[in-house]
């Protein structure tokens, strides 16, 4: 507190100020140091400007707020970033581990700093962070308050002068080139040189040479100089002079001599002997010193020249473009020289011009002067620059410390502090103050430490119009010239004299001295004019006044003439004459005098009756001429307000006529005192007028407020800011207004009498004259007044008797008096109503100035009595009444409960809690009802900002108090919850602000009060949840922000004041101000630089037009390129230190709403578990709503570190309700939402997934004791998921590869079933024993890890057939057969899904039916059908049965024969066995049944028809069971037709492919056997592989085809080649005997139904083991290899893998005999083929005729022939075993006899036209039986 400041006591409400004394050269008249009741209005002069000014400290509101909370940068992953990590790393670097003192460092808003938190250990939220401090992270109370309509601004005190700038001036040296030898002295005065108009009175100071120096030194002083305005034109004046010159003495002229040449000894002496015995001084020299740039005209800026003193940075300079080198050293004209030396500047001053004759300050620059010759030496001044707000001695009270102002200058982050850091003025003086700090950093002492400074009077304090804040009573003396008509040494003495009665008298001692610390001199001495007829001065006078001027005061001039030669002793002045000069003549400010010249004075030469004794010089004539200047605060220029002076004493001291008629007289000629004069004497005036209305008659009374009303009225209409509070009345009331101690009565009383009784004259519709309209304009200032006085005499009776730190008891108020306050509010009240509806703005501020009235007197008298007040106005204002109206009972409510005591209020009766509070909610709940969207915004904001006060209040601080404030606000909450369509309606920002409103205030309740409000009713329970996901909705996390338009909102914004542009949505109005504000002034946030702007400044040269280099062209650039209109450029163009603290709040705004939200669910679920509240108990809704609203929206990781632990509690506590089936929304979404985090590449977070996903299974584990339904619900989910995840991604080739998130996904599916869980349930804060399923009741452990894992394969399952399916899309319309498999992999994965199961089926037919492959379309649906028919057999609920699941089994073979309750557990929201009817099951049997006819598989339809047969019985559909059996009947024809055609039937070919090679992935090394068409050849299949191959190879890969069916060894192969091995196979039949050497021919096994499914192929080899390729049949091996596949076709795939492979060999000779056998078997097979009419002969006859060429005809014998040859005849024949000849010639004897058979019956076959044919044919038999006789010889008897 500045030392300046006297408090009285802890409760006294008043802060007594004293005034700072005008400079120590200030004397006064004794007298007014006495007594003055004798005369009064000098007494109250003398009082107004002496007394302490008076403060009420608690008027404009007292706010100490709590620092506001560092806030944490919230981490926002998303599922491919890990900004955890990198900030743990980027911290690992910045702290080093050897620099401990590095982690002390405090987090700043331009480095993000991270904290890792460590894992709360408890399941309790732990919420540090409330939402309202991230809401309103700059609320600034101050700037709140000035938003409000008519809020009052406070003034600073008055300091004695208003100037915004004072010079300090030191002299610090004099030398001459010649020495300095004799003594100088001077003046130095503030010159306007365009006006050639002295500023202020001289500051004198004295040089002596070193040798005359005396101890102390004489130079140490300073002259402190006022200045309003830089101005180019305001100059130092500085005049040298000196001891007198001796006539035939040294000349001055030594000093200007232009060799450099040293006085002589000689000299030095005579100079030094004169100099001590002449007392007169000569001018010597003088100097103008320009102050300001001539550049900036009219002082619109601090800044200073380089060519003047102030160029360097002086303390307080704002001008960037004058700072300059802080050591410098500049010329002007040669001859100015400047050096800087910190916070002042040195001016050499080289430039003094002689003067040869005496002179006047006006022709000074007169052109016609001579310019003599220039002085040879150099005079050095200090000079410094402060600002007038240095003076302010209540700086601390007005606008916080000044340590705080420096602290908010730069702290971008700090919005709470006790001054907006961003108000111009305010910056302005931060600026000072951290100039002065640095000055005394450089050791200079600033000259307001240093007390012995002259404070020079500014002469413009007499013409400004504005109050007298000091005493000041004194006349400045200028005599100009005197014309004589010889030539003179004159000089002129000046005394001032009470009388003229005997001129022996001594005058009064009034003249101030030109040196220090002595008393008032007798008289003062101008400077000698030496051998001149005219005399000519510049000399100043100064003469203090006594208290009371008479006629009988005046002045007396004594003419002196010197001889200035050395006789004998030293010269004596001769007196030439006297002039004198009455003062009573000239009362006015600035008075030039002409006198004549008296030789000498007789007695009484003031009256003039004596003139014609008297002898004048110069025949009378008026030649001496003068000026005076009257300086004074006590006597007014003004005649009127003497008068009116005159009157106020007399009226006082009771020696007036009773009737007082001249007061009148004299009280209303005030309203004709020009405006300047009535201002200056403003304070006294208003002073005595009160005392008049106080205690004078009621006439009086009235007259003096009538005046009072009219002056008030003057002084604000002609206040030149156009404020509504004009600032000298402001400070009248606020500082000078006093009770002086109780010896003035209270003015209140007299004051609402006088007041009151005007009101109600008006009201009863009296004449009131136009002054009514005044009263009401000023009403402020009344009503101040009354507070005041009320204040003062509060103060003052319990003062003395009040114990220390107790609070000051309120003024009991009269009845009287209260009854006429309530009537004069009353009346006002009615004025307010009635002008409002007119529209007139004078209304609104008149019910502001009644808001502030009430807000005063809260403090004063007892609050309930204010009440009555209030309630009076509320009942004016009652209900929902017109805009206007509800708008100005909003400002009244805001203005009233901003009072500082607003939350420690009573009710208005005793039995009540706060009557303010419930009064502002009721109204705020229905203006929020309101059509006016204004008024909407404005309650809303009203109440945050309210909330926000108390919030961040240092008095409530501790939990009591914040929940009586909570409780005060809860029935808001209520209301809301009554009416919510009210909320509803409301637009986006206002509903931010009730619900921040609403958070904040449960989030201070008690837990037994939030209880309490859920115990009321189920609906109402909900409406309170439904506000939360509300505040859910609002507060979102958005990072990009750019969505938002800047129209979104309908608040419309006050006429007043433009709106601030929207750069934030999320967070309060305040916020975007704050942020404009922030961006207008470049103000240096913390965290940047110490030597930069927010913006880095580059010279202009180098910022290119996209790159603003300041922020004004940033956006005006943003405006200009119309980006201006989104949020998102908005933002953008702000600062980055700005952006990232915007972005810092919206973060940690998101993160408090969701954990508070969090953890009023957590209390709710807590209260829920106990039963003790009234919620749906079956659902739990509340709970499963805010729970998926919070999963659903991006989320920081703080959350999902708190959400873990609630979430395991709220299962402990209701898992049965929310697992059971009512449930599976809510489950299916938690189930989702852990899945797509567990897709996260934050550690952290991916591992809470797992963590919740086992929480999950534990949960199943207890309520169903296995995981079938989560299995479901999770394949679900996982499916949902994968069409949002991206599972693939591009490599740099242009192909797929899978993704990182697939991958995590994968590891945090198989983490899941990992047995060591226990360090990570740790981790997530959760017990080790979380995971153990016991149900109520028992102590079994239900967890299986097996079963886990099964679930975890399964998933991983779904997910692995996903990706396939995802990374084939390249390629799907190339490999049909991948694509197929594909989707054949997606429905065996979600298999457990009905739903999905079938719908993957689906698009594996529609493939198959693309691609023409019926078969496999058709199984398809068969297997579609198969899992309908599973479900409906599951639930018994249809026509079919097991055996029919069966039959369906044996068509498709992937039918699952076990029929289980699975399908039940696949009820699910969306999915589910519901959806599986019979008719559905019916129609995949027909699509399978058409598209088997298709394929031709007529076997398969017959048994489908079967099975649709019994769903017409059962329900008697007689025409489709025709059609049933008309289509049977077709499809049983078709087989037979198959059957009997000669051509055997095949319905596909069969191949066998075997993949080698690198770029066939997954098929490498593998073999599969594929179904084609029955019309793809080996060619055909060869080319279509090649052509999709091809594709996959690279430019290091080539494709070859091996063309044999040969045993490929892989390793054996070329690398870079990929290869493909082609072989035909043939289908097996069941019961076939593969060992058989027969060969195979196909058409002997056809014609079986159940020959058309098939798992086994085999393919015949030949081969040598001669190493020959080729050999005869003796050498001819043969290789069978039979091949099994995985599954049987047809099946869902074209393709099969090889599981199993096995080969048999056969010998040259059995594959001889072999090749005898098929042929035999083959005739006999015709020949025993039984027929059942003739009419089938004809096919019989061409088959045996094919079959019988084959074998005897002649051309063909070599087949037979060609084995005897080789193995019957010479050397082969030698080497077979008995057992294989014996063999070989039984199979020859048999294949002849068989042949001889088939002849014959050809013969009873033929007609005649086959006779021939027949005829070859015995001819072909006999022929073949010569030659194989002889190898066998018994053949011709056999036969």
């Amino acid at each position: 507190m500045e030392p300046a400041v006297a408090t009285a006591g802890e409760g006294q409400r008043f802060k007594r100020i004293s005034r700072q004394a005008w400079s120590g050269n200030l004397e006064l008249d004794p007298l007014l140091n006495e007594s003055l009741d004798q005369w009064p209005h000098l007494n109250d002069l003398v009082q107004c400007y002496k007394a302490d000014f008076v403060k009420d400290d608690c008027k404009y509101g007292r706010y100490e707020s709590v620092a506001p909370p560092s806030f944490q940068n919230q981490i926002f992953e998303g599922p491919d970033t890990d900004i955890e990590t990198e900030l743990q790393l980027c911290n690992a670097r910045h702290f080093k581990p050897e620099d401990p003192t590095e982690d002390d460092m405090p987090s700043t808003s331009g480095r993000q700093m991270y904290e890792t938190e460590s894992s709360a250990s408890s399941s309790k939220v732990h919420c540090s962070l409330s939402p309202l401090p991230a809401y309103e992270p700059a609320f600034d109370w101050e700037n709140e308050r000035s938003l409000i309509f008519g809020q009052r601004v406070p003034e600073s005190i008055p300091a004695i002068s208003n100037s915004g700038l004072k010079i300090t001036v030191k002299v610090l040296s004099l030398s001459f080139q010649a020495g300095l030898v004799e003594p100088f002295s001077g003046t130095i005065c503030l010159y306007n040189r365009d006006r050639r108009e002295k500023l202020s009175e001289d500051f004198y100071f004295h040089i002596l040479p070193t040798d005359m120096q005396d101890a102390q030194g004489s130079l140490d002083r300073r002259g402190v100089f006022s200045l309003d305005t830089p101005s180019p034109s305001v100059c130092l004046l500085i005049q040298l002079e000196k001891a007198a010159t001796e006539e035939g003495g040294v000349t001055p002229s030594v000093y200007s001599r232009k060799e450099p040449v040293h006085l002589a000894e000689k000299e030095k002496q005579k100079l030094q002997v004169w100099s001590r015995i002449m007392p007169c001084k000569e001018s010597f020299a003088w100097a103008m010193i320009p102050l300001f740039e001539g550049n900036h005209a009219g002082g619109l800026s601090d800044a200073a020249s380089p060519s003047s003193p102030l160029a360097t940075s002086l303390p307080g300079s704002t001008s960037q473009d004058s700072i300059v080198d802080p050591i410098l050293k500049l010329t002007l004209d040669g001859k100015v020289n400047h050096y800087s030396s910190g916070s002042s500047v040195i001016v050499e001053i080289s430039n003094l011009n002689k003067v040869k004759e005496s002179y006047i300050v006006d022709s000074l620059q007169d052109p016609k002067r001579k310019v003599h010759k220039p002085v040879k030496g150099v005079l050095r001044l200090e000079v410094e620059k402060l600002h007038g707000g240095h003076n302010d001695v209540d700086n601390t009270s007005e606008g916080g410390s000044m340590a705080n102002d420096l602290n908010d200058a730069g702290d971008i982050n700090n919005g709470r502090s006790n001054r907006s850091s961003f108000d111009g003025i305010h910056s302005f003086v931060n600026s000072i103050a951290i100039a002065q700090k640095d000055a005394h950093h450089n050791g200079i002492i600033s000259n307001a430490e240093n007390g012995d400074n002259f404070e020079a009077f500014d002469f413009r304090m007499l013409t400004r119009s504005e109050p007298f804040s000091q005493l000041f009573h004194c006349l400045y003396v200028y005599p100009l010239t005197v014309s004589l008509s010889r030539k003179r040494n004159l000089f002129v003495r000046v005394e001032l004299r009470k009388d003229d009665s005997d001129i022996r008298k001594p005058p009064l001692e009034a003249v101030h001295p030109r040196e220090r610390n002595m008393m008032l001199q007798k008289w003062g001495h101008t400077q000698i004019a030496v051998g001149t007829r005219m005399a000519s001065y510049h000399d100043e006078v100064k003469i203090s006044l006594p208290a009371l001027l008479t006629p009988q005061h005046h002045l007396v001039f004594t003419f002196f003439h010197v001889d200035l030669q050395m006789k004998l002793e030293a010269p004596k002045p001769v007196i030439v004459g006297h002039s004198v000069l009455p003062l009573s003549t000239h009362i006015q400010l600035l008075s030039d005098v002409s006198l004549p010249i008296l030789r000498e004075l007789v007695p009484h030469y003031l009256q003039g009756s004596g003139k014609e004794r008297m002898d004048y010089l110069e025949d009378g004539k008026t030649v001496f001429k003068l000026r005076l200047r009257l300086c004074s605060s006590l006597f007014p220029v003004n005649e009127r307000i003497r008068d009116f002076f005159v009157e106020y004493d007399r009226h006082t001291l009771h020696t007036s006529p009773p009737w007082g008629s001249e007061l009148l007289e004299a009280i209303n000629s005030l309203k004709n005192v020009e405006s300047t004069a009535l201002l200056q004497f403003l304070q006294p005036i208003l002073n005595m007028l009160l005392h008049l209305i106080g205690d004078g008659g009621e006439t009086l009374q009235v007259a003096a407020f009538r005046a009072m009303v009219n002056i008030l009225t003057r002084v604000q209409q002609e206040s030149s800011d156009g404020a509504e509070r004009n600032r000298f009345l402001i400070n009248y009331v606020d500082f000078a207004f006093d009770d002086f101690g109780g010896r003035q009565a209270p003015v209140y009383p007299g004051l609402s009498t006088v007041w009151g009784s005007l009101a109600r004259s008006k009201a009863k519709g009296y004449r009131v004259g136009p002054v009514y309209d005044d009263v009401l304009a000023m009403a402020w200032f009344f009503l101040e007044l009354i507070v005041k006085s009320m204040g003062l005499e509060q103060s003052r009776l319990f003062y003395h008797n009040l114990p220390l730190g107790e609070d000051v008891p309120p003024l009991q108020l009269k009845e009287g008096v209260f009854r006429c306050i309530m009537q004069l509010f009353d009346c006002l009240l009615t004025e307010v109503h009635e002008r409002c509806k007119k529209g007139l703005s004078l209304a609104k501020r008149l019910n502001s100035t009644l808001a502030f009235f009430c807000y005063d007197l809260l403090s004063i008298i007892e609050p309930r009595q204010v009440f009555e007040l209030v309630s009076l106005y509320m009942d004016k204002f009652a209900g929902v009444c017109q805009a206007v109206l509800h708008d100005c009972k909003l400002t009244f409510l805001q203005i009233i409960c901003d009072h500082d005591l607003f939350v420690e209020m009573p009710g208005r009766d005793p039995s009540d809690r706060n009557y303010l509070s419930s009064v502002l909610i009721q109204e705020i709940f229905l203006t929020l009802d309101h059509d006016d969207l204004s008024q909407r915004a404005k309650a809303a904001r009203i109440l945050v900002v309210l909330i926000c006060k108390h919030e961040f209040d240092a008095r409530y601080q501790k939990s009591e108090d914040k929940l009586y404030i909570a409780q005060l606000y809860f029935s808001l909450i209520g209301q809301i919850l009554d009416e919510m369509p009210v909320f509803y309606n409301l637009n986006a920002i206002e509903k931010r602000e009730v619900l921040v409103v609403i958070l904040q205030i449960v989030r201070n309740l008690d837990d037994a009060t939030l209880i309490k409000a859920w115990q009321q009713s189920i609906a109402r329970t909900r409406l309170f949840f439904k506000l939360l996901e509300e505040c859910i909705t609002h507060f979102e996390h958005n990072k990009t922000g750019g969505s938002m338009l800047l129209g979104a909102s309908s608040r419309s914004p006050d006429v007043e004041r433009p709106a601030p542009p929207k750069y934030s949505e999320r967070l309060s109005p305040s916020v975007n101000a704050y942020l404009s504000e922030a961006s207008r002034h470049e103000i240096r946030p913390q965290g940047t630089p110490e030597n930069g702007y927010m913006w880095n400044r580059v010279s202009p040269q180098l910022s290119s037009p996209n790159q603003p280099y300041s922020l004004r062209e940033a956006l005006a650039q943003a405006q200009s390129s119309r980006i201006g209109s989104t949020a998102r450029a908005l933002r953008e163009s702000l600062h980055p230190v700005l952006r990232q603290k915007l972005e810092l709040w919206e973060e940690n705004l998101s993160t408090a709403v969701s954990l508070e939200v969090l953890r009023i669910t957590e209390k709710f679920s807590a209260a829920a578990g106990t039963r003790s509240i009234t919620t749906d108990y079956a659902k739990l809704d509340c709970v499963t709503s805010i729970v998926m609203g919070l999963l659903s929206r991006s989320q920081p990781l703080a959350f999902w570190k708190a959400f873990l632990p609630v979430v395991y509690n709220i299962f402990n506590l209701h898992g049965a309700t929310l697992m059971a089936r009512e449930n599976d929304r809510f489950l299916k979404q938690i189930a989702f939402h852990l899945l797509r985090l567990a897709v996260f590449r934050n550690d952290s977070i991916r591992k809470r997934a797992v963590v919740g996903l086992q929480i999950l299974v534990r949960n199943a584990f207890n309520y169903f004791k296995n995981t079938t339904r989560l299995r479901v619900m999770l394949t679900i989910t996982l499916s949902e998921l994968l069409s949002d995840v991206q599972v693939t991604q591009m490599k740099s080739d242009g192909s797929l590869e899978e993704s990182g998130e697939a991958r995590r996904l994968r590891k945090s599916l198989e983490e899941m079933a990992d047995v060591r869980s226990k360090d990570l349930l740790k981790d997530c804060g959760l017990p080790v024993t979380a995971l153990e399923a016991a149900p109520d009741g028992s102590s079994d452990n239900m967890w299986s890890w097996a079963e886990v894992k099964h679930l975890s394969k399964c998933l991983v399952q779904a997910l692995d057939a996903g990706l396939e399916h995802a990374l084939l899309d390249s390629v799907v319309t190339v490999d049909r057969y991948a694509a197929a498999e594909g989707f054949y992999k997606l429905a065996m994965a979600y298999a457990p899904v009905p739903d999905l199961h079938i719908m993957w089926l689906q698009h594996l037919c529609d493939a198959h039916q693309e691609m023409q492959s019926w078969a496999e379309a058709a199984q398809c649906a068969v297997a579609a059908a198969g899992v309908i028919m599973q479900a409906l057999v599951g639930r018994n609920d249809a026509v079919w049965s097991k055996e029919h699941v069966t039959s369906l089994h044996k068509i498709c073979p992937i039918v699952n024969t076990d029929v289980s309750a699975e399908a039940s557990a696949a009820e699910v929201e969306g999915y589910g066995a519901s959806k599986l009817t019979v008719d559905s099951a019916v129609k995949y049997l027909q699509l399978a049944n058409k598209l088997f006819t298709q394929a031709e598989l007529y076997h398969f339809c017959a048994s489908i028809q079967e099975l649709i047969i019994p769903v017409y019985k059962s329900r008697r559909a007689y025409g489709q069971l025709a059609k049933c059996h008309t289509s049977l009947t077709n499809i049983y024809e078709s087989i037979l037709e198959q059957e009997a055609s000669p051509i055997p039937f095949i319905d596909a070919t069969y191949y066998r492919v075997g993949f080698y090679g690198e770029r066939f992935g997954k098929l490498n090394k593998k073999e599969y056997v594929f179904r084609e068409p029955r019309d793809v050849r080996l060619g055909d299949i060869m080319e279509k592989l090649s052509h999709i191959y091809e594709v996959k190879m690279d430019g290091s890969h080539t494709l070859h085809i091996i063309p044999d069916s040969r045993q490929v060894n892989a390793d054996e192969l070329q690398p870079g080649v990929c290869y493909l091995q082609i072989t035909a196979v043939d289908p097996v039949m069941e019961d076939e005997d593969l060992g058989s050497r027969r060969e195979r021919i196909f058409s002997l096994s056809t014609g079986t139904v159940r020959a058309r499914v098939f798992d086994r192929f085999l393919f015949d080899t030949p081969f040598t083991k001669n190493g020959k390729t080729q050999g005869g049949l003796e050498d001819q091996w043969k290789r069978r290899t039979v091949l099994q596949t995985e599954g049987s076709f047809p099946a869902l795939v074209n393709r099969l893998p090889v599981t199993k492979s096995e080969s048999l060999e056969f010998s040259p000779v059995e594959n001889a005999i072999g090749m005898i056998e098929t042929r035999t078997a083959a005739l006999r097979n015709e020949l025993e083929e039984p027929r059942s009419s003739e009419g089938d002969q004809l096919p019989r006859l061409q088959s045996l005729q094919r079959i019988l060429q084959g074998s005897v005809a002649v051309q063909v014998n070599s087949g037979v022939l060609s084995v005897c040859t080789a193995f019957l005849s010479g050397e082969p024949a030698t080497r077979l075993r008995s057992q294989e000849l014996q063999q070989l010639i039984a199979a020859l004897l048999e294949f002849m006899a068989v042949c001889k058979r088939a002849i014959r019956v050809h013969f009873r076959l033929i007609g005649e036209e086959d006779q021939e044919f027949h005829t070859q044919l015995v001819n072909g038999f006999q022929s073949l039986t010569a030659e194989l006789s002889h190898y066998i010889p018994a053949i011709l008897s056999e036969l």
